[in-house]
């Protein structure tokens, strides 16, 4: 009888399954692609059959494959949570955390308070990466995104970080040059910057979707951020976007009776059975830290 004794090869095994791509599941486990693909062919060769098809485009499971992976899952939990508990103990939770956040959201709030969770756990390496899709998160290993948008994929969850309510909002320059709407339907009459690589949209409100078109576009939020600030036109933004500009004049919302439809910003992990202590310490940080903002987004 076979008695598996490669417990790299089971971890390999299970992160290219889970991850769905060997590459992901080399940079997860900190080694080179090379030595993945060897230690997955010597478990494969060890125990005589074929665990993963191979091909140009996609990876897919055998049924003998889907059979260990249902137990691999388990063992590795089992190891990665035996690490923690002895790490813990020496009080050193270690490891690479990858995080992907929009790129104005990173900007304005992330950097800072990965800089704090940094000081409270020194022996974490941070990789961070701006960017406002969501499809490279299980091919790439990333470990937490946090994402305005709805979830793509079924073998990721999300988890409520922070209301996102957007609003309207432009300079007192142009609202001095343009006038100031008084009701949904004067937007058609005004210059509306639209955060689209094409040139109309929707925007949904409780009472009524308006249909902007001949508008201002940018494919990019930050780009679209500044045309507000340099009294371009009207411009539908987050709240945590354009806070620090409210505040200081520089920009002004229009129409804030008008509640506006929209998503929470979510943190979105991927589905498995068991989270490495550092993403959780970082998961909870976030919720921890982000709440004084949302008290005075509340207030505001």
């Amino acid at each position: 009888m076979k008695r598996i004794d490669d417990l790299l090869g089971l971890r390999v095994f299970e992160k290219v399954v889970t991850l769905g791509s060997l590459t992901a599941a080399a940079q997860a486990l900190g080694i080179s692609l090379a030595a993945a693909s060897k230690r997955l062919s010597k478990l494969e060769q060890y125990l005589g059959v074929q665990l993963i098809h191979r091909s140009t485009r996609r990876l897919s499971v055998s049924d003998e494959g889907q059979t260990l992976y249902d137990y691999a899952q388990r063992i590795v939990s089992e190891l990665e949570q035996a690490e923690e508990a002895i790490l813990q103990k020496s009080e050193q939770i270690s490891g690479t955390l990858t995080i992907t956040s929009p790129n104005s959201f990173g900007r304005r709030h992330l950097v800072k308070l990965i800089a704090e969770f940094r000081q409270l756990h020194p022996n974490i390496i941070i990789q961070l990466l701006l960017s406002d899709s969501i499809e490279e998160m299980i091919s790439e290993g990333i470990d937490v995104a946090i994402r305005y948008s709805e979830l793509p994929d079924s073998r990721l969850v999300a988890r409520r970080l922070l209301n996102n309510d957007r609003i309207l909002c432009a300079s007192p320059d142009y609202l001095a040059q343009n006038g100031t709407p008084q009701t949904l339907d004067e937007l058609y009459q005004h210059h509306c910057i639209i955060i689209s690589r094409h040139t109309e949209i929707n925007w949904a409100f409780p009472t009524q979707t308006l249909h902007i078109q001949q508008a201002i576009s940018c494919n990019d939020g930050e780009a679209a951020h500044a045309m507000a600030l340099n009294g371009m036109g009207i411009v539908l933004k987050s709240y945590w976007d354009v806070a620090e500009d409210l505040s200081t004049g520089k920009l002004v919302q229009v129409l804030p009776e008008q509640a506006v439809i929209s998503a929470p910003i979510n943190i979105i992990t991927l589905k498995n059975q068991h989270q490495p202590a550092r993403i959780r310490l970082f998961i909870d940080f976030l919720l921890n830290s982000l709440q004084p903002l949302q008290m005075h987004k509340d207030k505001f």
